[in-house]
């Protein structure tokens, strides 16, 4: 059963997560080149329309993704009980890092997208909106890596 339950948290881990990171990472450019300040030719209509379009994708896989990832620490837990771990440091990191992460995307990284889509977003807001991508994308590779090493691990898996 362990096994099983472990496949199934990597693979939605792989699946949830790396289409948040990807589509998180690629929105502040594509922001950015919807709305350059002092560009006129970027407020044309015909040159608004694609790129807004873009940004509505990717902040919806952003969305969509987010909802999905939820499955990656419902069965993360089951994993951990299966494998007696609950109580170890790494994995408690990695919980306090994977709640961190989900603020994050739920407090910043997504209202962020949001403005731009409301036609709010300037070259500065795209910058802060990349460094706080950023920051998320590396706490999912700071999990990802307490996942893999597991710091003091007995278990020999």
């Amino acid at each position: 059963m362990t096994k099983f339950l472990l496949a199934v948290h990597v693979l939605a881990a792989i699946v949830a997560v790396g289409p948040v990171t990807v589509a998180a990472s690629m929105f502040p450019a594509a922001g950015r080149r919807v709305r350059e300040d002092g560009n006129p030719a970027a407020d044309t209509p015909a040159a608004i329309a694609p790129a807004t379009g873009t940004l509505h994708l990717l902040h919806r896989i952003c969305r969509v993704y987010a909802v999905v990832g939820v499955v990656v620490p419902v069965f993360g837990f089951a994993v951990a009980k299966e494998m007696g771990v609950l109580g170890s440091a790494w994995l408690i990191v990695s919980i306090g890092l994977t709640v961190l992460a989900a603020v994050v995307l739920g407090a910043l990284v997504l209202p962020g997208q949001a403005v731009f889509l409301e036609g709010g977003g300037t070259v500065r807001r795209a910058a802060r909106l990349a460094m706080v991508t950023g920051v998320f994308n590396l706490l999912w590779a700071a999990v990802t890596v307490l996942m893999i090493v597991r710091p003091g691990s007995t278990t020999g898996a």
